[in-house]
Formats: C-alpha cells, sequence, structure tokens
C-alpha cells in the first residue's frame, strides 16, 4: 500500500491537555494483517491477529486481551506498562495463561513487577515469561520462529523478526516433467527437497537507524515495522538521535539499503496531525521507496 493509499480518517494530536480516544485499526500490508496503535512516548501496540500474537502493549486494547502470546521489545512505559493488566483481564475471562516473550536483560526485573502486584492484588496474575536474547530463538503456536536481534536505544532493546520453515523441491529438480517428478518423489521425496527460511517479518522496536545498516534480516524481511517517530525540522536529525529514535531524513539517506517487499513506519510523535504524516511523506520520500511505504496511523474519535 502506498501512502496515497492509506486509510483515511483523522489521527489524534494531544492540544490543550486532552486525551482523545483512539481506536485501533487494522491494514493488510503485503498479505499479513496488521492492527493496533503507535504513538511515539504514549502507547505502542502492534496486533498481528492472524498469528494470534501481538507485540509491546503501553495501553490494554480488548484485541491485546485476545493474544495469548506478546513479544516485548523493551521495558518503557509505553512498551510495556499494561502487560499486568494484560494477566488479569486474561483470568477473569477465563482465558489460558499467556506467555510473555522478553528481553533476557529484563527477566528480575520483570519478576519483581509481577511479584509487586501479586501482593498488592492478592491474585496469581499467571503467565510464562520467556527470556529471549539474540542469537536464540522461539517457536511461537503458529510455528513461526521468532528471532530477536539487538536494537540500539535508550534502554535494554531488541527487535524480532519472524522466520518460516518449509520444504521446497531443489533447484536442480524444478525441470523435472510432473510425471517424472511424482515418480520420484514417491520414494525420494526428503532428498529431492530442501528447508528453506523466510524472514516474513520483522519490527525494529524503538531504535536509531544504525539498525538498518547493521541487521541484514531487517533490510532482507517480506514486511519491516519501523520506527519513525519525526519527520521534519521541528524535531532536528541530532535532537532524535538523542531520544534513541530514527528520523525520516534518516531513512531517506538510507532509501537504497531497503530489499523489503513492504515498509511500515510507525511510531509518530503525537505532534504530527494525520495529513501532516501523509504530506510529508509524500513529499520527501523517493519514488522508489513511497511505492513501497505504508504509514502506521490511528484513528481516533
Amino acid at each position: 500500500m502506498s501512502v496515497e493509499s492509506a486509510n483515511r480518517g483523522p489521527c489524534g494530536r494531544l492540544a490543550g491537555g486532552a486525551r482523545p480516544t483512539y481506536a485501533p485499526r487494522r491494514v493488510r500490508v503485503h498479505g499479513i494483517e496488521l492492527g493496533g496503535i503507535s504513538i511515539g512516548g504514549i502507547e505502542t501496540f502492534l496486533d498481528l491477529p492472524e498469528w494470534k500474537l501481538g507485540i509491546d502493549l503501553g495501553r490494554v486494547h480488548e484485541a491485546a486481551v485476545q493474544r495469548p502470546t506478546l513479544l516485548f521489545t523493551h521495558a518503557h512505559v509505553d512498551h510495556m506498562g499494561a502487560v499486568v493488566s494484560h494477566a488479569a483481564l486474561r483470568h477473569l475471562r477465563r482465558a489460558p495463561a499467556p506467555t510473555y516473550v522478553i528481553p533476557r536483560e529484563n527477566e528480575a526485573a520483570f519478576a519483581a513487577l509481577f511479584a509487586a502486584w501479586r501482593e498488592l492484588d492478592r491474585s496469581e496474575l499467571a503467565h510464562r515469561v520467556v527470556p529471549l536474547a539474540p542469537g536464540e530463538e522461539f517457536e511461537l503456536p503458529c510455528r513461526l520462529l521468532a528471532r530477536p536481534f539487538r536494537s540500539p536505544h535508550r534502554v535494554a532493546t531488541q527487535g524480532y523478526a519472524l522466520w518460516s520453515k518449509k520444504r521446497k523441491l531443489r533447484p536442480e529438480f524444478a525441470e523435472l516433467p510432473q510425471t517424472e517428478l511424482d515418480r520420484r518423489m514417491r520414494g525420494e521425496a526428503r532428498e529431492m527437497t530442501e528447508l528453506v527460511e523466510t524472514p516474513e517479518f520483522a519490527f525494529s522496536g524503538d531504535t536509531l537507524i544504525e539498525l538498518v545498516e547493521r541487521e541484514e534480516v531487517v533490510r532482507r524481511a517480506r514486511v519491516l515495522v519501523l520506527e519513525c517517530t519525526f519527520l521534519d525540522e521541528r524535531v532536528p536529525v541530532d535532537e532524535c538521535r538523542s531520544k534513541g529514535h530514527t528520523h525520516l531524513d534518516e531513512i531517506i539517506e538510507r532509501a537504497e539499503l531497503f530489499q523489503n517487499e513492504a515498509l511500515v513506519l510507525s511510531h509518530f510523535s503525537a505532534r504530527y496531525k494525520r495529513d501532516e504524516v501523509l504530506a510529508l511523506l509524500d513529499r520527501k520520500l523517493p519514488p522508489g521507496l513511497k511505492a513501497r511505504v505504508t504509514p502506521f496511523l490511528e484513528h481516533w474519535r
């Protein structure tokens, strides 16, 4: 989906101390349905409903409560602040205890967080914790493999790549007639195929642009969700970097690096109105990249 074809509807902006009510939306990007909301400094929740998976949870949404597995990128409140509420609501609805995949650096503090709330709430808050670090993997219920990678930010942060594994016919057998192929496959199926891993999806988490230069999987994933918190001179690149975030100008400078079929830009600062985001992306992105970009914008009412 291009910038011009993004879903219509206003995007909330905090003004005068009032907080708008956001309604998460869904959009399909290269065959993957994405929902949720991501507003820099306020809240992030990425919903992958077809995989029954969520990433980060700054505030509880109805869709999030339905997700039995959540991947967390880091422990900033706008990304992890609603995790205890998520466990409590799952229990209230008699849903199975959720699984939380967290950066290994957060394991002790995460346990302490739940211990404090168990004492305060006098409830079990049942859940399963899977500490994970770059170089490790976790097989999700949807059969995809979650493999974290280090994202440079102000606190320990990791993004996630979701990999599929499929057996495919080896190239040397591709030209065989179908009848011969069927005959051989009956007796040599295992030898005629090979296991192929594909990065279907990647989520950067909050990050500096160096992530794109350093991590091949970020550049290669079929669909990449990349933070793009600031878009213009109101917050210049140097100030953006001091906050541990990525600026649109930095993405544009590295446009040739992105091999992704689709690039979803998210985590826009609340200072931007929806129409401003669309106009800035339309004006600044080079054509080859713009054709692959979907801005992840939120409805509000």
